[in-house]
Formats: C-alpha cells, sequence, structure tokens
C-alpha cells in the first residue's frame, strides 16, 4: 500500500466524482470499473477492476486506513458486514452519495477518524457532512479519542462504550487528571457542568458520580480501582522520562528488567513513559537501541556540554574521567522532561544506571 485511503465508483456518476476526489485528496488509491475507462486512468494512476465490486472489497479493507464509497450507504454496510471485527482495527468507511450531495461517516467514526474523513470530503466536493455520533453532535468529551493527539493510552478499553454513554447522557462524569496535557477540551464553550476536573483521586473521591475518566502515570491502589475504574477508563499519558546511563555492551534483557523493576517501585505505569534520554556516546548502544525499538520508546542524547549544564547535588568524578560530565542519565532525564527535580534522582544496579523525571511535574 502506497495511499492510505482508496475511493471506490460502481456507478459512472461515481466514476466522475472519484476522479474529482482524486484531484484534492491525494493520498487516495481510485478504483472504478473498466467499462468506464476514459484512457487515461493509467497517466492519472487509476486502477480498473472487472466483475462485481464485492470481490474486491475485503482486500480494500484489510489494505486501506480508509474505505471511500461512491454509492448507497445500503450497498456499502452489505459489502463490509461480514468483515467487521472491532473500532479498534476496522477502517474509516464513508459512503458519498451519486451526486455528491452528502459524504456520510459509516464506520469508524472516532479511533478511525472517519468523521474526520467525511468533513474532508465534504469540503472537497462541496458536499453536506453527515456524522452522527452522539460526542461530536453535541460537542462533547469523545471517550475513545480523549488525549489520542498526545499519544495517551487507554489501558481498559472494555469500559470505553459505557462511560461514553454516561457522558452524552450527561450523568455525573469526574474527571481526575494528575499528569499529561491539559489542552485537551477542543470546543471554545465551557466545560459542561456534568464534566467535572479533579487533580487527584482523593479529591475525586470526595464528592459522587456515576462515571470517571483516570488520567495519571500512577499506577491505582486495589480501593482507587474499585472506587474509580467499575465504571471508568484509565488513560496513560506520556509524561515518564528515563535517564539512563550504561556500559559498554550492556544487554537490553538487563536495561529492560532494572527499567520495570524500578517503575514498579515507583508505582508508575510503563505505558506512561515517553521517552529515554542519554549522552550522545551512548545512543548507539546496541542493547539501549533495541529496547528502545521494542517498547516505542525514542532516545534522546545528549552532548556532555549540553549536560553540565545541569547542576547536580552528587556528581560522580568516575563519571567526568570517562565521558567528560558529572552524571548521564540525571542530567540526561532533567533536560528531556524539562522537570526541576527527579522522581528517583539516581539509581545503580549492575551496568545499569538511572533516574527518573515527570514532564509537567513543576507546573
Amino acid at each position: 500500500m502506497t495511499k492510505p485511503y482508496v475511493s471506490v465508483a460502481i456507478t459512472q456518476h461515481g466514476v466522475e466524482i472519484a476522479r474529482r476526489l482524486q484531484d484534492v485528496l491525494i493520498d487516495t488509491d481510485v478504483y472504478y470499473p473498466m467499462k468506464f475507462a476514459r484512457g487515461d486512468e493509467s497517466s492519472r494512476g487509476v486502477h480498473m477492476y472487472e466483475g462485481p465490486v464485492a470481490q474486491y472489497v475485503p482486500e480494500w479493507f484489510g489494505r486501506y486506513e480508509g474505505v471511500i464509497g461512491i454509492f448507497s450507504i445500503g450497498t456499502m454496510v452489505r459489502l463490509i458486514a461480514p468483515l467487521l471485527h472491532d473500532k479498534k482495527t476496522d477502517p474509516a468507511v464513508v459512503v458519498v452519495d451519486d451526486r455528491a450531495t452528502y459524504a456520510i461517516s459509516v464506520l469508524s467514526g472516532h479511533l478511525g477518524g472517519a468523521n474526520q474523513l467525511t468533513l474532508q470530503v465534504a469540503q472537497y466536493l462541496g458536499a453536506k457532512p453527515v456524522i452522527t455520533t452522539a460526542s461530536d453532535v453535541n460537542e462533547t468529551l469523545a471517550v475513545d479519542l480523549l488525549g489520542r493527539e498526545f499519544g495517551w493510552e487507554i489501558e481498559n478499553f472494555d469500559q470505553v462504550t459505557t462511560v461514553s454513554a454516561a457522558v452524552v447522557n450527561e450523568e455525573r462524569v469526574h474527571i481526575i487528571q494528575e499528569a499529561g496535557e491539559r489542552n485537551w477540551w477542543p470546543y471554545e464553550k465551557p466545560l459542561p457542568p456534568w464534566l467535572r476536573v479533579y487533580v487527584s483521586a482523593e479529591q475525586a473521591l470526595q464528592e459522587p458520580f456515576d462515571a470517571a475518566l483516570v488520567i495519571t502515570p500512577r499506577l491505582l491502589t486495589p480501593f482507587e480501582e474499585e472506587q474509580l475504574l467499575a465504571r471508568g477508563v484509565l488513560y496513560r499519558p506520556k509524561v515518564i522520562v528515563i535517564g539512563v546511563g550504561c556500559n559498554r555492551g550492556t544487554t537490553k534483557e538487563e536495561m529492560e528488567s532494572m527499567l520495570l523493576q524500578t517503575l514498579q517501585c515507583l508505582r508508575l505505569s510503563e505505558r506512561s513513559v515517553r521517552n529515554l534520554a542519554t549522552i550522545d556516546i551512548k545512543q548507539n548502544e546496541q542493547g539501549l537501541v533495541a529496547l528502545s525499538q521494542e517498547r516505542g520508546w525514542p532516545i534522546v542524547a545528549y552532548t556532555a556540554a549540553e549536560l553540565n549544564q545541569i547542576v547536580l547535588p552528587h556528581p560522580s568524578k568516575t563519571v567526568y574521567h570517562y565521558v567528560g560530565t558529572w552524571g548521564v542519565c540525571e542530567p540526561a532525564a532533567r533536560l528531556s522532561s524539562g522537570a526541576k527535580d527527579w522522581v528517583l534522582e539516581k539509581l545503580k544496579s549492575g551496568n545499569v544506571t538511572i533516574s527518573v523525571c515527570m514532564v509537567g511535574a513543576d507546573e
């Protein structure tokens, strides 16, 4: 696949719409029947097909991030019904009618991006967008999208539908945000009164509520899980920065074991790790690179001069002798996170030394 979207037409009018769309939505492959060929398909990069469109849909459904069908919504429903899996993996599906009067979001409106794609298609074609997702039409919080643009992860996706219903039905929903970006409300109007924000679980539990959204890097206590997650969604914001120093040739397994054990002791979730930080001469260490790639934790590296800008309470003459800086993991974590202090200043075990900082902890 070279493009994320596919536009499919089955009628002569649909072909014209697909060609118009191709001119403006450049990330889209176009397919239409061979019998409607105009002779310029090769130069335009248009794909032709013969026979019933149904035989090609399973391939498109599994291959593209978004499917734009230029035909009736009933036809689309029948074509994709056998292929549906779940909202986390199904592609966005959008339908445009044969006169481009409407662009309709059909499937995976939020996680799949169909609502956003619908708005794009409607704008390009001069069509009216039709979006029926309750949180969108009511301009309220979308539980499955909260913090997505910041990289937040949902830990218990099974509660999303239940809590989404509580939000759109205007039940009492507590939003407990202990960390992470604060500019997640997308509308100019103020937060509705049934959505209340708290800075800690302790504070939120003092007031009655019907559902909860918990945004924290912290591992909850059993009591908090019982009270908040019975009807609540847990988000992991990317706020933990781990500074890493290591001896040459340290294995990925040794680093990973120490990092995970340390996070467990600090009662912090590994899902909230944003990145690793180290000195530039260590950024290509095989074990560190392997850990970064396997866990999806980017490596941020600094020169010795940059690291020496951070005044350390416990500078190391030994480290300075070998790499020219008074510390590696401690200043690297501070520089990368922007924090003024450490959650964990320094811990050494075997060949690995780590430091932990929290993004936004000083705000």
